[in-house]
């Protein structure tokens, strides 16, 4: 039994089951915000949502990790990871793959009755998993990373709505924006490791001071589209509390990782914008619960 939660756990650890807080929040807010609109509201459908959720980042993830086998095992930050340590084996990361990538599109399925979230599903399949591809022929598969995690509030409000709207577009684009700027910083810290392997990202070809201002340019972009939702929907207080706390934030890490000291990356990358998301769908899900 104790090896059996062991492996478990290192399925779990090999997906960073931790950082799926960082899209959750958006699926939430987008979930909501189709409830909002068509008064529909299922326990059924959110669950659907949050398991759509799970398993999606779970194939991307595992995905990353079975397809960047090689170069983790060469990269020093990256060497310990599940695959190249041997915790887990090649095959049975793919089979998780696999195994995740039916249950994302057979949720999907029962999500709404004109299945569009379903025939869309291979789609989102084909973005997340195709990101671990794009760093070995473009730089910008930090976009790529960006509009993976960007189908989370349109998908659930395709999940409840069975159709687009604007709002939850313009939110994807904020997440978009978001999620590219701050992996670019992330980025930073295997600038060196990319050259050496012939990896492209944008701190590889832009330089480090370049990259943190193509990352603020992106965060500028998504903090314009936080008062563009806010104006256009007719958000109220609470709304636009958690759009200026996630506003700061996005700031804040842009003023603790600098060009000389590259040391709070991790702080940056993790903990500030964790908070951000679960902030930010904190308070625009209390907005529409109160309206």
């Amino acid at each position: 039994m104790k090896n059996k939660i062991a492996g478990f756990k290192s399925y779990l650890s090999m997906v960073k089951f931790a950082h799926t807080i960082f899209a959750m929040p958006f699926a939430l807010l987008g979930f909501f915000m189709g409830e909002a609109s068509s008064h529909n509201f299922r326990w059924g459908t959110l669950i659907l949502v949050v398991l759509c959720m799970v398993f999606a980042r779970n194939a991307a993830m595992g995905f990353n990790r079975f397809i960047d086998r090689r170069f983790d095992a060469a990269n020093q930050r990256t060497a310990g990871r599940e695959i190249p340590a041997g915790i887990i084996k090649p095959f049975n990361a793919l089979a998780f793959v696999i195994l995740n990538s039916v249950l994302f599109i057979l949720c999907s399925f029962f999500l709404n009755e004109n299945k569009l979230a379903f025939y869309l599903s291979p789609l989102a399949l084909l973005v997340i998993l195709g990101y671990s591809l794009c760093k070995r022929f473009t730089a910008y598969s930090h976009i790529v990373l960006g509009l993976g995690l960007a189908l989370a509030p349109i998908g659930a409000y395709i999940a409840v709505c069975g159709e687009f709207a604007v709002l939850p577009i313009l939110l994807s684009f904020m997440v978009l924006f978001w999620v590219s700027g701050f992996d670019i910083i992330y980025a930073l810290q295997d600038i060196d490791f990319d050259k050496s392997q012939q990896l492209k990202s944008i701190p590889a070809r832009l330089g480090i001071y370049n990259s943190l201002i193509f990352s603020s340019v992106l965060h500028l972009l998504s903090f314009l589209l936080i008062i563009a939702i806010g104006i256009l929907g007719e958000w109220h207080i609470y709304y636009w509390i958690g759009g200026g706390i996630f506003s700061f934030l996005l700031l804040y890490q842009h003023l603790i990782v600098k060009t000389d000291n590259l040391s709070r990356i991790n702080l940056a990358f993790f903990t500030t914008n964790g908070v951000a998301s679960i902030v930010f769908g904190f308070f625009g899900v209390l907005d529409l619960l109160l309206r």
